[in-house]
């Protein structure tokens, strides 16, 4: 098992999700863990439950981190929101908090936690991008623009920082059983035309080749080893784990 002993994780959107199940990964691996949400009851429920601390911030709010200083030996970049809507009626606001969210905000909490993980010789940047940091689809601009950027982010940082031992990679899953996911179902029935029952298998499996939602645990398990020791040499890359969708 991967130790973490020690160790200081900082996860955004901790408070559910793929964000929740790495806090509860990284906390039984034996790491101090932040859980930082919007979200400030549930992220102190998820830390009374692991013995961590919660962090209730607004992650949009981009200009309150510029002066962040941010003590963290594991960073993981998760918080995040969806928006469907054709380019055409997406609302330029909407588009703007998306990129702040999930480009800019990762970026800044990068900025903030680096000098000390420079300061101690390691690191490890974790950043939960998605398939659409590979792969586009219809409806989702902004969410693919971010995700996108992020990668570009990612290898930049582990480019400066595999000199100081700091690793920064992304985690590429396709849809996750998450409530995020959860949400997008009604507005994927009304701007394909289908039925809501529908849209799971005819949308959102319909390019993998495995024919399931990714769960949790699973992107977990992946974040944990990127996390720990044996993973050093692993920096600049993203990791698919989503069933074969982006082999095409």
């Amino acid at each position: 098992m991967t130790d973490l002993t020690g160790r200081r994780a900082v996860v955004t959107g901790g408070a559910s999700g793929i964000g929740e199940a790495c806090v509860r990964a990284f906390a039984a691996a034996g790491a101090q863990v932040v859980i930082a949400d919007l979200n400030g009851e549930a992220a102190q429920r998820v830390a009374d439950e692991v013995g961590g601390e919660a962090w209730q911030v607004d992650l949009g709010d981009t200009a309150a981190l510029a002066t962040l200083s941010l003590e963290a030996d594991i960073l993981v970049n998760n918080a995040g929101i969806q928006h469907v809507r054709p380019i055409e009626e997406f609302e330029p606001e909407r588009f703007a908090l998306i990129l702040r969210l999930m480009l800019e905000s990762p970026f800044l909490l990068i900025r903030a936690a680096l000098p000390g993980m420079y300061e101690r010789g390691f690191g490890r940047v974790i950043n939960v991008s998605s398939v659409h940091g590979l792969r586009a689809s219809p409806f989702k601009s902004a969410y693919v623009a971010a995700k996108h950027g992020l990668e570009g982010l990612s290898k930049v940082t582990a480019l400066e920082g595999g000199p100081h031992g700091v690793t920064s990679n992304c985690i590429n899953p396709g849809y996750v059983r998450t409530p995020l996911v959860e949400k997008q179902i009604a507005d994927q029935a009304r701007l394909h035309e289908i039925p809501e029952s529908e849209v799971v298998a005819k949308i959102m499996l319909t390019e993998s080749a495995v024919k399931r939602l990714v769960e949790p645990a699973e992107v977990a398990s992946l974040a944990l080893w990127l996390a720990g020791p044996d993973s050093g040499m692993v920096t600049g890359a993203s990791y698919t784990m989503d069933g074969g969708w982006s082999a095409r």
